[in-house]
C-alpha cells in the first residue's frame, strides 16, 4: 500500500496549529500555575509548540521548494542509478498545494531534456521519472533508436563507454546534451510517430531499451508533473558502500 506522505505532514500540521489556536484562545494553559501538575492538555499543548514550527518547516520545503525521491529502477541509466537520491526542484513548473495538487502560482514550463517526475496519470500515487523529448504541438518520431523531432533528427553518436555490457550514447536534444543507453542498436520498441496534444508531454527514460515511458503510458498531462529533478544528494543501495563520489552530482 502506497503511504501518503503530503497528506499525513499536512494533517500534523494542521493538528498542531488548531492545538496551538484552542489553547492561546481557550485553554490558556500558559496562564497556570507552574506548580499545578501537568495534564493532558497541558501536555498535548507542549509538544503541539514544540513541533508546529518543525512541521510547518518541513511541509514548506516539501510541498513548494525541494522533495527528496529514491530512485528505484534503472531506466534513467546511465544519467541516474539504482540507489540514486535526488533532490526534485518543486517550484520548475508551478507551485501547487500539498495533497490536492492545484496548482497556484504558475513559474514555468518544461523545456526539452529536462529529467522530470511526475504522478503516473492510471495510479497517481506512483510517481516516475523520465526525461522530456516531446513538448505540446511537437511530431515525435522514434524509429531504430532515433528521434526525430519536428522534421529534424536529434544527433546520436558513440562515447565509447558501456555499461552493464551495453554502448553508451551522447544524445543531443535542440542543444540539451545529455548520455542514454542502448542495448540493441539496430532495434527499438515502439518505433513510430507521436502526435503530442497541447498541455501534454512525450517523456522517455534514457536507457531506451529498458523503459516504461509515453511509448507504452502515453503522454504526460501539465497538472502530473511533479518537479525537475536537479541533483543527486546520495547514492546508497543495502549491503554495498555508499558511492561517496555522486553526492552532489547535477542531473544533466
Amino acid at each position: 500500500m502506497s503511504i501518503n506522505l503530503a497528506l499525513i505532514l499536512t494533517l500534523l500540521t494542521a493538528i498542531a496549529a488548531v492545538v496551538v489556536a484552542l489553547d492561546k484562545l481557550v485553554w490558556k494553559t500558559g496562564e497556570q500555575d507552574s506548580r499545578t501538575p501537568p495534564t493532558a492538555i497541558t501536555t498535548l499543548v507542549e509538544y503541539s509548540r514544540s513541533f508546529l514550527p518543525v512541521l510547518l518547516f518541513v511541509l514548506v520545503i516539501r510541498s513548494f521548494i525541494f522533495e527528496p525521491f529514491r530512485i528505484p529502477s534503472g531506466s534513467m541509466k546511465p544519467t541516474l542509478l539504482v540507489g540514486d537520491f535526488i533532490f526534485v526542484k518543486k517550484f520548475s513548473y508551478g507551485l501547487r498545494l500539498p495533497v490536492t495538487e492545484t496548482k497556484i502560482i504558475e513559474t514555468g514550463e518544461p523545456e526539452r531534456g529536462d529529467v522530470v517526475v511526475f504522478r503516473l496519470p492510471s495510479d497517481p500515487r506512483v510517481n516516475y521519472i523520465k526525461r522530456v523529448i516531446g513538448l505540446p504541438g511537437d511530431e515525435v518520431r522514434f524509429e531504430r533508436q532515433r528521434l526525430t523531432i519536428n522534421g529534424v533528427v536529434m544527433d546520436l553518436s558513440v562515447n565509447g563507454e558501456t555499461l552493464e555490457g551495453a554502448p553508451v550514447y551522447v544524445e543531443n536534444l535542440d542543444g540539451r546534451i545529455h548520455k542514454t543507453l542502448i542495448h540493441n542498436p539496430g532495434y527499438s520498441k515502439q518505433d513510430g510517430l507521436y502526435i503530442i496534444p497541447d498541455g501534454q508531454y512525450f517523456v522517455m527514460g534514457d536507457n531506451r531499451d529498458r523503459s516504461k515511458d509515453s511509448r507504452f503510458i502515453g503522454t504526460i498531462p501539465e497538472e502530473y508533473l511533479v518537479g525537475e529533478a536537479v541533483r543527486v544528494w546520495m547514492h546508497f543501495r543495502p549491503w554495498e558502500m555508499p558511492d561517496w563520489g555522486r553526492i552532489g552530482a547535477k542531473i544533466e
